[in-house]
């Protein structure tokens, strides 16, 4: 996700202090995304060294508000317009946990399995409570929030059907075929080459 350009976003409706952008940030996401302050001020000195932002008045408080410049804008406009790219590997660290632990000799993959899938629907049920717990639902703050929160619980909701394809999918071998030695083929040295998409 990108933090530079939500906080840029969030500055073309006008200037805003670091801690109020967080304020912001949180309104818009139902703080569902945790930043810090630190985080925020690293940014704005990062937006503005690109000549995105600049720094404006300064409030009794102390408070220095930034504002977004022209620049700035543009970017805003070329993010909102742009999809969001996804990668054509994966990190994901369950999937490469499941990968790995299916491969080993002596795992219990099954286990490991319904141990993710009970966590998974119990993460799935407390976003569930969690939307339906809104005061407002009809109001922009909620509106902002659910969007995300429909988005997680999505993600989880695939996360659980994965978790059963994979494990009819591993059904179908003994455990035995699956494993992999340790390859007693000697690696060469540098970089494997990249795979072609």
């Amino acid at each position: 996700m990108s933090v530079r350009q939500s906080l840029l976003a969030i500055l073309d409706q006008g200037p805003c202090y670091g801690y109020q952008l967080r304020t912001e940030f949180d309104r818009r996401t139902g703080s569902t995304w945790p930043l810090n302050v630190g985080q925020i001020y690293n940014t704005l000195e990062r937006l503005e060294r690109d000549g995105l932002v600049e720094k404006g008045d300064v409030n009794e408080q102390g408070h220095v508000y930034y504002e977004i410049t022209e620049a700035g804008r543009g970017e805003v406009r070329e993010w909102l317009d742009s999809p969001v790219p996804r990668q054509s590997g994966t990190r994901d660290e369950l999937a490469i946990k499941l990968a790995v632990a299916a491969t080993l000799p002596g795992v219990d993959v099954a286990t490991v399995i319904h141990n993710q899938r009970r966590a998974s629907l119990a993460q799935l049920q407390e976003l569930n409570r969690a939307k339906y717990a809104g005061a407002d639902p009809d109001g922009p703050e909620e509106l902002a929030w659910t969007l995300v929160v429909d988005s997680m619980i999505f993600a989880a909701e695939a996360e659980v059907r994965w978790l059963d394809h994979t494990e009819q999918r591993l059904s179908l071998h003994p455990q035995r075929a699956l494993e992999l030695e340790l390859s007693t083929e000697r690696p060469k040295r540098g970089r494997p080459a990249k795979a072609r998409a």
